[in-house]
């Protein structure tokens, strides 16, 4: 199995598997990336592949629907200020705006980590590295998702006590949300909200039980990257050294 930090540098020797190699280089997550070797338009060496567990390295000649893949590039990670409106994918059936329409034309091919809604706004982290978004998505790391919330409806401290307890929803059980209320004007609130698992739209069904509204949802943090002051719709890069030293679990 390649280690971590074979994952990270381009320039390992060692064979890996074909999907891997493939997110690795940016193409789209393992998962699609299999899914492409499964529909038969991933090729190694002139041959059509049917397995994704076929070993490859960089001396392997690769084509995708007859194209040769790019050499993999060095890990890249970007933070972007999504807005309201746009939705986390390449392509839209609907036709709606999508992030990567919104992205500018000098970026390189990108896949983001996890997706937020099409309402939700704040921090979408942006990657050319599949393997680090599969990485920065898995549950075993144990990122923190910090997001500012303005709700309606009436809020206390006995709610947020619920919250750090832990809650269960139709048969769902939602774990401990770190939760503090920052400001109130009438009968709206500004809270923060710090969960440690992304269950589907997890935010508005925890308060939405607990008879509030959610009118604004921003992201601010993802495990150790900020949204800081980035304005909206603004795309920006980790410098490497930043990069690393937040990930050493990847890099090291």
């Amino acid at each position: 199995m390649t280690s971590k930090s074979a994952a990270a540098n381009p320039t390992a020797d060692k064979k890996e598997r074909i999907a891997k190699y493939l997110a690795r280089a940016g193409v789209a997550s393992r998962r699609e990336c299999e899914r492409l070797i499964e529909a038969g338009r991933v090729a190694v060496n002139g041959g059509l592949l049917d397995h994704p567990a076929t070993l490859v390295d960089e001396a392997d000649a690769i084509t995708i629907d007859g194209k040769p893949l790019a050499p993999i590039a060095k890990t890249r990670l970007w933070r972007y200020h999504k807005t309201a409106g746009l939705v986390t994918t390449a392509r839209d059936p609907q036709g709606r705006p999508t992030v990567f329409e919104d992205l500018p034309s000098a970026m390189p091919r990108v896949i983001s980590v996890g997706r937020l809604d099409i309402n939700t706004e704040g921090l979408l982290l942006l990657t050319n590295d599949g393997e680090l978004a599969r990485y920065l998505e898995h549950p075993a790391q144990g990122l923190a998702r910090a997001y500012r919330v303005r709700v309606h409806g009436r809020i206390d401290e006995a709610a947020l006590t619920r919250l750090r307890r832990g809650l269960r929803i139709d048969g769902v059980s939602y774990r401990p949300v770190e939760a503090t209320i920052d400001s109130r004007q009438g009968s709206n609130s500004w809270i923060t909200m710090v969960l440690h698992e992304g269950k589907n739209r997890e935010i508005k069904k925890l308060l939405q039980h607990l008879g509030l509204h959610v009118t604004r949802l921003i992201r601010i943090g993802y495990g150790p990257f900020e949204l800081g002051r980035l304005p909206q719709g603004e795309v920006e890069e980790f410098p490497p050294n930043t990069l690393r030293k937040a990930l050493p679990g990847y890099f090291d």
